[in-house]
């Protein structure tokens, strides 16, 4: 057992990388949404 499959993650595959890639979509996505909603806010096309 890899320690990517304890903690939070206790189920089978949750150290596969189809796993880790969908989870750290599901991170930093709306991270990355909110950093162009915020220079799309902070400077306005004219």
């Amino acid at each position: 057992m890899t320690d990517l499959n304890r903690g939070i993650m206790k189920f089978r595959g949750a150290d596969s990388s189809l796993a880790i890639v969908l989870s750290a979509l599901l991170v930093l996505g709306p991270i990355a949404l909110l950093v162009v909603w915020a220079i799309g806010a902070a400077y306005p096309s004219v």
